[in-house]
């Protein structure tokens, strides 16, 4: 019996369409900001995947948000399933970017997603978190 290349992919074409039709699983991120130096500016909430924390593609999601009082909310809501990380920086002086002295430390506020302490931006590994089907709480403190 001879296979025709259309009779061959029609079953992977298939799976592929019943793959796509599957409900994607999604959970609602809350965030909560604290220890904030100041109520100035606002803080740049970005939601990424590992690709997006080395800088080779967009954000999955971005917010900006004021400072309000002691903590501070962001809500990502219908965050696909998967793996990511939260960065933060507090724009206090509102030109876009994390300001740095001459040595490259930063003079303005940042945080990432499992506060991990180190001297220099963590790996994706140590900030990742993962999102299933329930929603999802994380603190994230400004250093």
């Amino acid at each position: 019996m001879r296979h025709t290349p259309a009779s061959f992919a029609a079953p992977f074409a298939l799976l592929a369409a019943a793959a796509l039709a599957a409900p994607v699983q999604a959970a609602d991120l809350d965030v909560a900001i604290r220890d904030a130096r100041s109520q100035a500016g606002q803080f740049r909430v970005a939601l990424v995947d590992a690709a997006g924390y080395a800088g080779q593609a967009a954000p999955i999601a971005a917010r900006l948000q004021p400072p309000s009082g002691e903590v501070t909310r962001v809500r990502f809501a219908d965050v696909p399933s998967g793996r990511y990380a939260l960065m933060v920086i507090h724009d206090e002086n509102g030109n876009g970017t994390l300001d740095t002295n001459v040595i490259g430390m930063p003079v303005e506020g940042y945080g990432f997603s499992n506060n991990p302490r180190v001297m220099r931006k963590p790996t994706f590994d140590e900030a990742a978190f993962d999102v299933g089907v329930d929603a999802l709480a994380l603190d994230i403190a400004i250093r």
